[in-house]
């Protein structure tokens, strides 16, 4: 199927350009807070965009220049109880952006705090601007990050400074999330959608059934011991081996030229 529109939206905004599918979490009043409304908007587009072959990479960000998303919506969390915790709603829509079969973006801009940082982590790359600030300050709720935080993060830097950061609760500069490897880079504000765009071009000029794999090779693997990884590792490129897509690199390598992958 192709070519398959998201529903009407009323907190997010998105757009298509270039195979690069923009996604603007809206709610510039409450700072971009996700709550219910917006989850199962974003759940949606998920799902037309994974089928819509206009759009091959997507990236996440937020409206107006104060967050990309101050976190779940607090007048919400209010409610919530055992059954909404074993429901883990929001852990599972994450988890399902982590395993989205197109490379991912979050173009961190403003503050992301708890399950603001938890969707920027569940996406393959981020890139913040210079003035953008991050952290998970659930505990000071007397909860802890449950929509994937406290694994995403301690894979992301380290089991140390993830512990300091959950348990002090307190926010990273855009400066030090770069230096702890939170996020790949970190730019102006005026720069950043253009350089998150950029980014992803780059990474969809690339062989798109090499990228698909890679992300999934990545993942798992880094969950598992190392000999497991690698032959998971060498399963991918046996598969790749086969595949038009490594004739054509090869070949426009050889020749000189721009490859004109087809993903088969």
């Amino acid at each position: 199927m192709t070519d398959q529109q998201p529903p009407p939206l009323t907190t997010l905004r998105t757009e298509v350009a270039d195979r690069i599918g923009i996604l603007t979490l809206h709610r510039p009043d409450q700072r971009n807070a996700l709550n219910a409304a917006l989850l199962a908007e974003f759940a949606a587009v998920l799902t037309a965009w994974e089928a819509d072959e206009s759009v091959q990479g997507i990236v996440i960000t937020g409206s107006g220049e104060k967050a990309f998303a101050a976190g779940a919506d607090i007048s919400e969390v209010a409610g919530w109880d055992v059954s909404t915790g074993l429901a883990a709603e929001m852990q599972r829509l994450f988890d399902r952006l982590q395993e989205f079969p197109k490379p991912t973006l979050a173009a961190v801009n403003g503050v992301a705090m708890g399950g603001g940082l938890e969707l920027a982590m569940s996406c393959d790359l981020r890139i913040a601007a210079e003035d953008a600030r991050m952290g998970l300050p659930e505990v000071g709720l007397g909860v802890l990050p449950g929509a994937g935080g406290t694994q995403r993060l301690s894979r992301l830097v380290g089991p140390g400074r993830a512990l300091e950061m959950i348990l002090t609760g307190r926010a990273l500069s855009a400066e030090q999330a770069e230096h702890w490897g939170l996020v790949t880079q970190v730019v102006p504000a005026a720069d950043l959608l253009t350089t998150a765009t950029e980014t992803l071009g780059t990474v969809l000029a690339k062989g798109p059934l090499a990228v698909r794999l890679a992300k999934m090779v990545i993942g798992p693997g880094h969950d598992t011991d190392q000999r497991t990884g690698q032959l998971l590792e060498q399963l991918a490129q046996t598969l790749l081996y086969t595949t038009g897509d490594k004739a054509e690199g090869t070949a426009a390598f050889l020749e000189k030229r721009a490859p004109e992958f087809t993903g088969r």
